[in-house]
């Protein structure tokens, strides 16, 4: 099956994960394309498939004969969509030898603009899939998932040969629990890749160390005639906490290796509010530095407002993968190999995010990321190519053919 083919076909699942369940999966819906994963790799004829109770789905590609002794490799992509848009009825739209120019997206009549997304000004030519602007495309991650299954078919039918390739598809990416459960005693990678980014040229090996913070604010309401000296106002103590905050050192000012405080929701009335952040860099001392802001404003208001009245709360999301990566140099070394091979320039950037790679290299699996090809994530200005695609599956075949080389 062409690559297309199955990409279209995944993205007509409906798999968005739900950010308010912490239950693994957060939505019942990520195991119908689960299901067909699980049922496709026993169609290619894989070993050791299972779909878990928490929708992991886990397959072996066993050595070639000749090449036991091969490190065995693995590649994880992850099934669910991000809830920031609607995954649901999506619409592809397929434009063949695509020119350059601004593209309708004929569900909304809103455009894919050149001017903001000007890497499209780079796949002149190609087979463009977009959205039809109704929702999201899918292609985070549901085009890494596409990539893996045509490389194994690939790679099964081309007789090359190959040590142990393991092959994971991951739920709740999106919401930060992709690798909770993921079971690295039955996964017997000793290194891997994730397949989850952009430019299909793409090794990355340094991401945010990451959190989040809940501050929940508890008022007092009494009748405004009556509140002098008494009235705590949660809504107006929310606002002035995030008014202690840098302004620059958002998400809309900052690029490369440069942090953030994100507030990403403020709820609330004068009785109680709340006030939630994400808060990310690269750097781990600057990292805690932020989070140590936080809690000196959670200090503060309450010396201003009264002990019990802002209460912070901050859980650790994931950590920079570059620590670990720098103990296992050859994973990138490899890949930045696999990626001149097939005639790209390797490119790696820090990644403004993270993936279940950066959790599964802190849990013992080494595991940098590769890109997928596609572009405009999390919305309906999502995009990708056939060809690069493709070319992200030559990079597959090209890693798992460097390893056997290296037996």
């Amino acid at each position: 099956m062409r690559v297309e083919e199955r990409f279209l076909k995944y993205v007509s699942y409906w798999t968005t994960s739900d950010e308010e369940n912490e239950q693994i999966p957060s939505s019942d819906r990520q195991f119908e394309l689960a299901k067909v994963l699980e049922a496709e790799l026993r169609e290619l004829g894989l070993e050791k498939v299972i779909l878990t109770d928490h929708c992991y789905v886990y397959g072996l590609l066993p050595a070639t004969k000749g090449c036991e002794s091969v490190k065995a490799i693995g590649f994880i992509s992850h099934m669910d969509t991000a809830p920031d848009y609607s995954g649901e009825n999506v619409k592809p739209q397929m434009i063949e030898n695509y020119d350059g120019k601004d593209v309708l997206l004929k569900g909304s009549n809103s455009y894919l603009k050149v001017s903001d997304f000007p890497d499209l000004k780079t796949l002149v030519g190609k087979t463009l899939i977009t959205t039809d602007g109704t929702t999201l495309l899918g292609a985070d991650d549901k085009a890494g998932v596409a990539e893996i299954m045509t490389a194994i078919e690939q790679i099964i039918a081309s007789g090359m040969p190959h040590g142990d390739i393991w092959i994971g598809f991951t739920p709740d990416e999106e919401v930060g629990h992709g690798a909770d459960l993921f079971d690295l005693d039955y996964f017997k990678a000793d290194f891997a890749y994730t397949l989850d980014g952009d430019y299909e040229g793409e090794v990355a090996y340094e991401n945010f160390n990451a959190a989040s913070a809940d501050f929940r604010i508890t008022g007092v309401n009494v009748h405004p005639g009556e509140a002098k000296d008494i009235m705590v106002n949660a809504a107006a103590v929310a606002c002035e906490i995030q008014s202690r905050l840098p302004e620059a050192e958002t998400p809309s000012h900052t690029e490369g290796r440069e942090g953030f405080y994100h507030m990403i929701g403020i709820s609330g009335d004068v009785a109680s509010a709340k006030l939630s952040y994400i808060v990310r860099d690269h750097d781990k001392d600057i990292f805690e530095t932020r989070l140590n802001k936080l809690r000196t404003l959670e200090i503060e208001m309450n010396q201003k407002y009264g002990a019990g009245t802002v209460d912070l709360t901050i859980h650790h999301s994931y950590s920079n993968m570059l620590e670990v990566i720098e103990k296992h140099p050859y994973t990138v070394q490899l890949a930045k190999q696999a990626i001149k091979n097939v005639g790209l320039e390797p490119l790696s950037r820090p990644v403004r995010g993270g993936t279940d790679g950066a959790r599964l290299s802190f849990m013992g699996l080494p595991c940098p990321n590769l890109g997928t090809g596609g572009y405009g994530f999390h919305g309906p200005f999502e995009h990708i190519t056939v060809e690069g695609m493709n070319t992200a599956i030559a990079v597959i075949k090209e890693l798992v053919k460097l390893t056997t080389e290296e037996q």
